[in-house]
């Protein structure tokens, strides 16, 4: 038995919401460990609790700007 869990899945780009399939990998209590972005154009984009991808084709500022809007929706969910 292995410690951890691999799902495929499907997740959308933080910056324009395209589709990306990815491979996500969970301990045993469910946490997010690890993920790899599978789809051709796309990239994985780090974060410590979430599996989250990008298109290639996007700079590293819409990114971060995608990271922010990502954050401020949570933000706004917990209040």
């Amino acid at each position: 038995m292995t410690d951890t869990e691999v799902k495929g899945e499907t997740h959308g780009c933080i910056v324009c919401g395209k589709l990306h399939q990815m491979y996500v990998v969970y301990d045993k209590s469910g946490r997010f460990m690890d993920c790899k972005v599978m789809s051709a154009g796309g990239v994985r984009v780090a974060h410590p609790a979430r599996p989250l991808a990008a298109c290639s084709v996007h700079t590293e500022e819409q990114i971060k700007i995608g990271l922010g809007r990502l954050a401020q929706i949570h933000k706004d969910d917990e209040d």
